[in-house]
């Protein structure tokens, strides 16, 4: 069984109450298009499980497969900075097959964000070193695809789904097993 080997800490993204029983960790890349597939699903558990859990992103682009993750993620971190994480973050996966860095400064704009500090970042790979230390901690923990999700901090082996997902989080919670619709 694997394990979350860098614990949630405050410099994480993070969603939801920080004392709610449950804690999701996705390692996501902003390419993926699995991960484009699990973005609404991980919105759709989030709303079913209100409080009692916290969502939690973390960097791991597949830069191999997916030239445009990486700037991505730059991007997601630099949006950060600002105060708008969450919101560079789901633009990108909602814009997610028209990934570059041009349309990512564009998306910065729309979001009120200064384009030409944003494209300066990604010119520069400012965000570049939080971005590694996301990935470095995914693989000691044993991530090698994405999405990867763990759950209190055990990873989650099921499928991605949104019933899978729910099964899994109420094991973690103590409810028993039940059908979800």
């Amino acid at each position: 069984m694997a394990t979350l080997k860098v614990p949630v800490a405050p410099a994480d993204h993070g969603q939801g109450d920080e004392q709610a029983p449950v804690t999701l960790v996705e390692y996501g890349d902003y390419q993926c298009p699995h991960c484009g597939r699990a973005y609404p699903i991980v919105q759709r558990v989030q709303k079913h499980f209100g409080k009692q859990l916290r969502f939690v992103f973390r960097n791991f682009p597949l830069t191999e497969i997916h030239p445009y993750a990486e700037a991505a993620a730059e991007a997601a971190e630099f949006a950060a900075s600002q105060g708008k994480f969450w919101e560079m973050h789901d633009a990108i996966f909602e814009n997610q097959d028209r990934l570059s860095p041009l349309f990512l400064v564009k998306l910065g704009g729309e979001l009120g964000l200064d384009g030409d500090a944003l494209k300066k970042a990604l010119e520069g790979h400012e965000f570049l070193p939080r971005i590694k230390a996301d990935f470095l901690g995914g693989a000691r923990s044993g991530v090698n695809g994405t999405p990867t999700f763990f759950i209190n901090g055990v990873r989650h082996e099921g499928a991605f789904d949104f019933e899978d997902l729910v099964e899994a989080i109420d094991g973690a919670i103590g409810k028993p097993k039940r059908r979800v619709g």
